[in-house]
């Protein structure tokens, strides 16, 4: 076992750290549990009140400096955190396989996702670029600046459990904002590996507070980031119930969310598309990270000349796909993340049955491999079938098949998400159509590629129920920042906008 995973398995960590890791108060005890085996991976004490008001004091002394620090500055030393994060690539990946259940590619993937990361914000602290604009005014000059919002709280999900907090925080950071993170509590060890990696960095420099840990139950911890008025930007990410709460929270005290929520991925195949590009797209946005995706494809619509093609490649790969111990590197799919999860998915399926779907594929507990293995299902399905509209965290994949495009895309957005969609064809009326204004209403519309496996140099993002949130690439920097317009008067005047005359 890798060094950095030996460091956080088997034994009781703290769960807070400002650049050290507090003394805990509080006697209650989480433990993490391998979702493959369900053996004990480690212990947890949970953050209370006290640790609570130690970090965020902590992060805010910390942002009165870190602020004036250099935005190039800042980019260096993130910089210099994805360096030890390429270093601890293997450990760290290791770490995420044995406690989300992530097959081994996907393990390394998310933590080189957190090294790309890095190196982006790096090159943006060279690019907190605002406008100049032309004043009415003569001798005035108008032009915008960006300002750190503050202290940033940062609660994530299971399913990435480093990954959607590098694009947040390393974003964040390079902004001049200080950051307090609240992970999930089926994920608490990959957490405190990578708050290990941030202090070994921020060491080096003479920082402490500027990346936070706050390991604790909704009840004190999250409840008091989402009431805290310190906290200008909660960015949450997790389920569209989760969602609504913190956004009415949040906005009640007139703060800021970033929102990044369910998804219900749709993917259209016209009968242009090339047959093996779909199959291979399909059964890797389905079956990848077991359907724990927020970005899984869940509903696949497909024109009726090529509708069997597809379904019988798809019910051929399905039978192929080997579900297994995550950290085998001929694994295809690990486990879901706990027994609640697949009862979750047995109950949908008993759901999909009595409205009339039909299992085509899988749809069985795998219990000889343990609790939490299930095997991948593929379910013919029809659009009038309610269930369609529900966001099942799973490795459900409806295929529903169309006569038109019109009739396609009507059904892949009458549903109350709006992430992750895609259509494949060769034709260029079907593609063009489908990324108009009249084709999919998701926040990430794709041709010819899957809904999963989004790029770090795009905003990542939905509507709808999906929260409307943008993360990552593209300007999605400004949410971490305050505008500010600026106008400066150099002449000996006082001309009013809009002509105005207000003279003794």
């Amino acid at each position: 076992m890798t060094s950095l995973a030996s460091q956080v398995l088997n034994k009781t960590h703290p769960g807070a750290a400002c650049g050290e890791w507090l003394r805990m108060n509080s006697s209650e005890e989480l433990i993490s549990h391998n979702p493959a085996t369900r053996a004990e991976l480690g212990r947890v004490l949970l953050a209370g009140d006290a640790e609570y008001e130690a970090i965020l004091r902590e992060a805010l002394l910390s942002f009165q400096h870190w602020r004036l620090l250099p935005a190039p500055n800042r980019g260096e030393i993130v910089r210099e955190i994805g360096e030890e994060l390429r270093a601890e690539k293997e450990a760290l990946g290791e770490l995420v396989t044995l406690e989300a259940g992530k097959i081994i590619a996907e393990g390394q993937g998310e933590v080189q996702e957190m090294i790309d990361i890095a190196q982006f914000a790096a090159g943006l602290s060279r690019q907190l670029y605002g406008l100049s604009m032309h004043s009415e005014r003569k001798s005035h000059r108008m032009y915008e600046q960006w300002h750190p919002l503050g202290v940033v709280g940062i609660i994530t999900a299971f399913n990435f459990p480093v990954a959607v907090w590098s694009w947040n925080a390393l974003i964040a950071l390079v902004c001049g904002n200080t950051v307090v993170w609240k992970p999930s509590l089926k994920t608490p060890l990959t957490a405190i590996a990578v708050q290990q990696i941030c202090d070994r960095v921020l060491s080096r420099h003479g920082w402490k507070g500027v990346v936070n840990l706050l390991i604790g139950n909704d009840r004190v911890v999250g409840s008091r980031m989402l009431h805290d008025p310190r906290i200008p930007l909660i960015s949450a990410t997790g389920s569209t119930r989760m969602g609504r709460q913190v956004g009415q929270v949040v906005a009640g005290r007139l703060g800021r969310t970033l929102l990044e929520l369910g998804g219900n991925n749709g993917a259209i195949v016209m009968d242009d598309a090339d047959p093996d590009l779909v199959i291979r797209a399909a059964l890797f946005g389905a079956v990848g990270t077991a359907g724990q995706r927020c970005t899984s494809l869940r509903r696949l619509f497909v024109q009726r000349g090529i509708a069997r093609t597809i379904i019988q490649k798809l019910t051929t790969a399905y039978s192929q796909v080997l579900v297994g111990d995550p950290s085998d590197p001929h694994t295809l799919m690990g486990p879901l993340i706990d027994s609640d999860a697949v009862e979750h998915m047995l109950r949908a399926l008993e759901r999909i049955r009595v409205q009339g779907g039909e299992v085509l594929a899988g749809g069985n507990r795998f219990t000889a491999l343990g609790e939490c293995f299930v095997e991948p299902t593929l379910v013919r399905s029809y659009p009038e079938m309610e269930i369609l509209r529900e966001e099942i965290f799973a490795p459900i994949l409806h295929v529903i098949e169309f006569g038109t495009l019109d009739e396609a895309i009507r059904w892949h957005n009458d549903v109350p998400q709006g992430l992750s969609s895609s259509i494949f064809t060769s034709n260029l009326y079907s593609s063009e159509t489908f990324l108009s204004t009249r084709g999919s209403d998701c926040g990430i519309a794709n041709v010819n590629v899957g809904t999963s496996g989004a790029e770090i140099g795009g905003a990542f993002g939905g509507e709808k129920e999906t929260g409307g949130g943008r993360e990552s690439g593209s300007d999605s920097w400004k949410a971490y920042m305050r505008r500010q317009t600026v106008t400066v008067n150099w002449s000996k005047e006082l001309p009013l906008a809009q002509g105005i005359t207000f003279e003794l």
